[in-house]
């Protein structure tokens, strides 16, 4: 599949703002399913530095500064990207998710070496917790295939739990969502995160874009994409790293665009910043993905 992706965010101001700096992660990212044919970030007013870097995780970053008092600042990121199914899985045929686990000291090289061990630890948003582990165990019983794990664990959060967005904001920790059972997808990303990580396992957290599809006999509404999180599970060096969405039970296929991972939210938040002045403010977002195909487009 092949999309146009426009990401709009704007933030008006209740009084000027003097100076501000911002980090965005608003860039697709390329990986062996996802190919980027073109990007660009347009932002009024204009900034009077901006520049990019690619950060630890190999996402793009941008860095902008504004410098003159401004009310109001529109983030407008648009990409065409391609994305592939991902590969035949047999869950069953995978190792056992314990033998991942020791395994893990062994691995060499840049792709499967420490880039995939890193994942193993906790971060500020998905720590692991005895909560966690015990609600992860009953998917990683013992001498479970690894993947077959995964997909259960996915399921069960999808099952158990209610999707509201009134329930949480980012900062909600995860053992009260636990409590609650209501949330969002990067809630939902966070739990299977931490609950692969409390069984021992590198998990990482993925932000990016969902193309939704319309109701039968109704038009696609510009704009009404959103922003989504799923995760990303290790189940060994052949299988690699599994995607699963536990909003809506499936693994990410062609539908999912990745825009960054990291080890929880933080690492890879789509915008946040320090600025001088404003009582307050407002935030509206619009996402809106095209499927090329459906204008014709090659």
């Amino acid at each position: 599949m092949r999309f146009r992706v426009r990401h709009t965010t704007r933030y008006d101001y209740a009084e000027d703002v003097s100076v501000s700096h911002h980090l965005l992660h608003l860039t697709a990212r390329p990986h062996p399913r996802q190919s980027v044919h073109h990007s660009a970030l347009t932002i009024h007013p204009a900034p009077a530095v901006q520049s990019s870097h690619t950060d630890y995780f190999g996402n793009t970053v941008t860095y902008v500064a504004m410098q003159e008092p401004h009310r109001q600042l529109v983030l407008t990121a648009e990409s065409e990207v391609e994305v592939g199914p991902p590969p035949p899985l047999d869950a069953a045929s995978t190792p056992s998710w314990e033998s991942v686990r020791d395994s893990l000291g062994g691995l060499s090289g840049p792709e499967d070496g420490a880039e995939v061990v890193q994942y193993r630890f906790d971060s500020t948003l998905a720590a692991a917790s005895p909560t966690l582990h015990d609600y992860a165990a009953h998917s990683f019983t013992p001498s479970r295939p690894a993947a077959e794990a995964a997909l259960d664990l996915m399921r069960r959060i999808h099952d158990d739990f209610t999707f509201d967005p009134a329930a949480t904001t980012i900062a909600t920790p995860l053992a009260e969502v636990m409590r609650h059972r209501r949330g969002v997808c990067q809630d939902f990303a966070h739990i299977v995160v931490g609950c692969v990580r409390a069984m021992g396992l590198p998990a990482r957290y993925v932000s990016g874009y969902l193309r939704t599809l319309p109701p039968p006999g109704r038009p696609r509404l510009v704009g009404a994409d959103v922003s989504h999180a799923w995760a990303s599970v290790w189940c060994g060096a052949e299988a690699g790293w599994i995607d699963v969405c536990p909003t809506n039970a499936r693994r990410a296929d062609q539908d999912f665009i990745t825009i960054a991972w990291g080890r929880d939210y933080d690492d890879v938040s789509p915008a946040r910043g320090v600025l001088m002045g404003a009582a307050g403010h407002t935030l509206s977002v619009s996402v809106d993905v095209e499927p090329l195909e459906e204008n014709g487009a090659p």
